[in-house]
C-alpha cells in the first residue's frame, strides 16, 4: 500500500476513498485466493505455536521480567502500529506526517503480522464501505446456509475464520491513495523482512538484558516475538467478532457495532467499536473522559510534539 504525493497522509488527510464494488459475497470456492490462505495458515498457526512454545518455556525455566517488560514493550509497539497506524492514519488518514514518521507507523504495524499495509488497508476500507452486509469480509452475521450453529459460525468467520477464505480481487482498488506512495509501497513489499525484524528485536534485547544468555534470547523470541503476536492478533480479531455482537451502542449507526470496554486498553482504544463507526474518521475513538484510548492519547502526544500535524479530534477532547 502506499500514498501519493498529491493524497497521502503527508500532504492532505482528506476523507478515505470511495472503495469499488465489493466481489460477490456468494462467489463459489474456487474464487478464494489460494496465497491468502497460505498466509492465513502462517499468520494463525505459527504464533499459536509459539503461544503454546512460551507457556511450556515459562514453566520449566520460569516467567521473569524481562520476559515481561519484552511482552509488554512489543506488544505496545506494534499494537500502536496497528490502530494508530494501520487504522487511524493509513486507513482512514485522521492525520497527516512527514515521511519518517510515516516509515514508523507502517514499519511497527507490519512488525504485528497481521498482513502488508496494503492488504490490512483495503480489508477494512471494504469493511466500512459494507458493514455487517454482503460484502464485508469480517461481519460475524449468522451464517444461514441451512447448516447447525449459524450463530457460532459467524462469530467464528468474523473473528478469524474470514482469513481463510479471502477472495482474489485487486485490492490497490481500494488504495488508489497509498498506491501512489513510494515510501509505503516499498515497505509493504519488504513486509516479511518487518515481521521477521519483530521476532529478532525481542530476541536480541532478551540476550543483551540478561548478560548474553541463550535463555534471555530464547525467552525474547517466544514471549516478546510469537506470544505478543498471538495476543494482539485475537484482540484485533475480537473487535471484528465480539465488537459487532457484544456491547453497547450509544451510537445508532446503520451497522452492528459495538463498543467492548474490556478490550479498551488490550486494543489501545480500538474497542470503543462503535464509536469508531460512528465518527470514522477522527483520531481519537475516546467519546467521554473515562473511555480509554492510548492510542488517541499517543497520537496527541505526537501532535503536540510537532511529529504530526493536521489532527482530526472529536469535539469534546479538542474542548478539554
Amino acid at each position: 500500500m502506499t500514498f501519493s504525493p498529491e493524497t497521502s497522509p503527508e500532504t492532505s488527510p482528506g476523507t478515505t476513498p470511495r472503495p469499488a464494488p465489493a466481489a460477490v459475497p456468494n462467489a463459489p470456492a474456487g474464487d478464494t485466493d489460494a496465497s491468502a490462505r497460505r498466509l492465513a495458515y502462517l499468520t494463525v498457526g505459527v504464533p499459536t505455536l509459539g503461544f503454546i512454545g512460551a507457556v511450556v518455556f515459562a514453566l520449566a525455566y520460569g516467567f521473569t521480567a524481562v520476559d515481561i517488560g519484552l511482552l509488554v514493550g512489543m506488544y505496545l509497539l506494534t499494537s500502536l502500529g496497528v490502530e494508530g497506524g494501520f487504522h487511524r492514519f493509513f486507513s482512514h488518514l485522521s492525520f497527516a506526517a512527514k515521511p519518517g514518521i510515516t516509515a514508523f507507523w507502517a514499519i511497527a504495524g507490519s512488525m504485528a503480522a497481521q498482513g502488508p499495509v496494503v492488504f490490512w488497508v483495503a480489508t477494512h476500507r471494504q469493511h466500512h464501505a459494507f458493514t455487517d452486509r454482503d460484502g464485508d469480509p469480517h461481519s460475524p452475521r449468522p451464517l444461514e446456509d441451512g447448516r447447525r450453529f449459524p450463530k457460532a459460525r459467524g462469530l467464528w468467520h468474523g473473528h478469524v475464520g474470514w482469513l481463510f477464505t479471502v477472495r482474489r480481487q485487486n485490492w490497490s482498488k481500494y488504495v488508489p491513495d497509498l498506491m501512489k506512495n513510494r515510501l509505503v509501497m516499498k515497505i509493504n513489499e519488504l513486509y516479511f523482512v518487518w515481521v521477521l525484524a519483530g521476532l529478532a528485536l525481542p530476541a536480541l534485547l532478551g540476550w543483551a538484558l540478561t548478560g548474553g544468555t541463550v535463555r534471555g534470547a530464547v525467552g525474547g523470541l517466544l514471549w516478546g516475538g510469537l506470544a505478543r503476536i498471538f495476543l494482539l492478533d485475537h484482540v484485533t480479531w475480537s473487535v471484528n467478532s465480539i465488537g459487532h455482537t457484544l456491547g453497547n451502542r450509544p451510537h445508532r449507526t446503520r451497522d452492528n457495532s459495538r463498543n467492548v470496554a474490556a478490550l479498551a486498553p488490550f486494543s489501545v482504544g480500538g474497542s470503543w467499536h462503535n464509536n469508531h463507526h460512528a465518527k470514522p474518521a477522527l483520531a481519537h475513538n475516546r467519546h467521554t473522559f473515562w473511555q480509554i484510548d492510548i492510542a488517541g492519547g499517543f497520537i496527541r502526544l505526537l501532535d503536540v510534539l510537532g511529529l504530526v500535524h493536521n489532527v482530526k479530534y472529536p469535539k469534546r477532547a479538542r474542548s478539554e
